[in-house]
């Protein structure tokens, strides 16, 4: 089979790797999201897509607006592609594109259609405290995410995952999928989305990163885990990123990871301890530091100050000079 490869980050690069290797079919070509300007300077970077197309000498092309560009349009159409494969390509397909190649085009979603329909289905399952997600292959239409499902493939998400973590278990979980849906493709009966059922996972934006301290415990934590390693709040007058924490309450039934089994041991008398919301209460040592919220306790492992490299909270709890009853606030500088 000619297929077309859609995709633009990470996560989409075992599927177009895992197309690479297999012998049934031929990647023709690569469309991905234009080079970005990023740090000093404003160097270029292309996509991972593009790194893995150019290291396999793939033609790759990146256009703006791929369904006002008549160039990347023509490419297209004299591909004679069987299938279009879209793995978070980042751009929506006009009906023109769909109807292109021989047999269709398939998407590789981060979901279990039609829940979490969109653009940030990982993170936003994490946000809602979903405990299972997985990967959907679908055939698409001119909808966003609402064509004809093929098949699915679930995975468990853990109260320790991010949306890195998660991401790159889905990304491998979604390579097998596509082949195994190209392999059994004239087996499959495409299954219609209930609208019904549908939830959207909307773009995230620089206000989901604040972090409002009057939310409970684990709506905190899990507003951490899903926009990692970017949420912030402010400390002192600057800016400060937290990347990793840990819900307090209802740690006895909770196998925790092995570098975290030792905190349960610091953790008596925790129903004595209050504050104001966003007041720094407890320091644990080799750990960090324990913030009140709205409804629980909220340990801090991991930040990032302004200007600063990541740290383990406790380094910063030292190097700051942390005291008990300083308050974490809202009040942040404008993000860029």
């Amino acid at each position: 089979m000619r297929v077309v490869f859609f995709g633009t980050p990470d996560f989409a690069v075992p599927t177009l790797e895992k197309l690479l290797i297999d012998q049934n079919h031929e990647v023709i070509a690569v469309v991905t999201q234009p080079d970005k300007r990023r740090g000093r300077g404003s160097k270029t970077i292309p996509s991972p897509i593009k790194k893995v197309a150019l290291n396999h000498n793939i033609p790759v092309w990146h256009p703006n607006r791929i369904k006002k560009d008549q160039q990347t349009l023509k490419l297209l159409e004299t591909t004679q592609a069987d299938f279009f494969v879209v793995v978070a390509y980042g751009q929506i397909l006009s009906s023109q594109i769909l109807n292109m190649p021989k047999y269709g085009c398939i998407n590789v979603h981060g979901s279990i259609l039609p829940q979490y329909r969109g653009a940030a289905p990982i993170q936003w399952s994490i946000y809602d405290g979903q405990t299972k997600t997985g990967i959907t292959t679908m055939a698409m239409d001119e909808g966003m995410d609402t064509g004809a499902t093929l098949l699915e493939a679930h995975s468990p998400i853990s109260l320790f995952d991010n949306a890195d973590t998660l991401a790159q278990r889905l990304a491998f979980q979604g390579a097998n999928l596509l082949m195994e849906t190209l392999a059994k493709l004239p087996e499959i009966k495409p299954l219609s989305q209930d609208n019904n059922l549908a939830t959207y996972a909307r773009l995230i934006t620089k206000e989901d990163y604040l972090i409002n301290w009057s939310k409970s415990a684990l709506a905190i934590h899990n507003q951490v885990r899903a926009f990692y390693p970017n949420c912030v709040t402010s400390f002192r007058g600057e800016n400060l990123k937290i990347s990793q924490t840990l819900p307090l309450d209802d740690l006895d039934g909770l196998e925790l990871p092995p570098e975290l089994s030792k905190v349960k041991s610091y953790l008596s008398n925790l129903e004595q301890i209050k504050g104001e919301v966003g007041e720094i209460v407890k320091t644990i040592k080799n750990f960090g530091f324990v913030v009140q919220t709205g409804s629980g306790l909220l340990l801090i492992l991991q930040v990032q100050l302004a200007g600063k490299k990541l740290q383990s909270a406790w380094n910063f709890v030292n190097g700051t000079h942390l005291e008990l009853g300083e308050i974490l606030t809202i009040d942040y500088t404008p993000l860029m």
